[in-house]
């Protein structure tokens, strides 16, 4: 195997970013053969010994795409110290290291990619690619449309105002609303927050769609692999390309 960029290899193996793996040289957490690694070395897996935070990273997994209908319980993290359920507990079978590619809260269903593309990972996550997440969500109380034209408008937050996004009531039930909203940026408990924001708790929130990618016939808790045509769509959608 030639030898490549250190950062790219410790990407191709599923640990972090280009960008993440550079920050990680930079701060002394990278050897080579025993010898501290430099910003914009080179290396060969399958010769040289490199490890991260003295730990030997393994030649590079094949790149691996999931999608997963995550389930209300599970934390989107790979491991918790408080001994919660996580949510690569549900990929059984799936033997390559995958991370989560954004967050979904404890309380939150629905669509999560994962994925050991570090690179494909934070491009997605980066809100200046406004990769669209539509969630639907269970509100208490009557939303009506002045309600809805300030969520497509943009709330303001305590960490700013949210971009515009868009937004409608599919139905009513009683007390509550079920409310249709797409974004794309990735804040902290976003949706949670702009909705209660406008007096509007939410009691039920499922992620239905992701980019282009649906929920379709993906049971709670069930996953599947990306077809090769997702996985081209999403790069290029990384690329900034439609």
């Amino acid at each position: 195997m030639a030898q490549e960029r250190l950062q790219k290899i410790i990407a191709a193996a599923g640990l972090a970013s280009r960008r993440q793996a550079e920050k990680w040289i930079e701060q002394g957490r990278v050897s080579v053969n025993g010898n501290p690694a430099n910003l914009g070395e080179k290396a060969d897996p399958a010769v040289d010994n490199i490890l991260v935070d003295d730990v030997a990273i393994g030649r590079p997994e094949k790149k691996t795409y999931i999608l997963l209908n995550k389930p209300v319980g599970y934390v989107t993290t790979m491991r918790d110290p408080e001994g919660r359920r996580v949510v690569t507990d549900l990929l059984e079978g799936v033997s390559e290291r995958v991370v989560p590619v954004g967050r979904l809260d404890l309380t939150t269903e629905g669509l999560l990619l994962l994925t050991n593309d570090g690179d494909l990972a934070q491009k997605l996550s980066h809100p200046r690619f406004h990769v669209e997440k539509t969630y639907l969500a269970r509100v208490r109380g009557m939303i009506d449309n002045n309600a809805l034209r300030k969520l497509e408008r943009g709330v303001e937050l305590d960490d700013g105002l949210t971009a515009p996004a868009r937004a409608e009531c599919t139905r009513k039930t009683g007390s509550h609303s079920w409310l249709k909203i797409t974004i794309h940026e990735g804040r902290n408990r976003q949706v949670r927050r702009m909705c209660e924001a406008l007096g509007f708790s939410v009691s039920r929130l499922k992620r239905i769609g992701y980019a282009f990618l649906l929920e379709e016939n993906l049971g709670s808790g069930d996953f599947r692999h990306l077809e090769p045509g997702e996985i081209a769509k999403l790069k290029h959608l990384a690329d900034g390309r439609s």
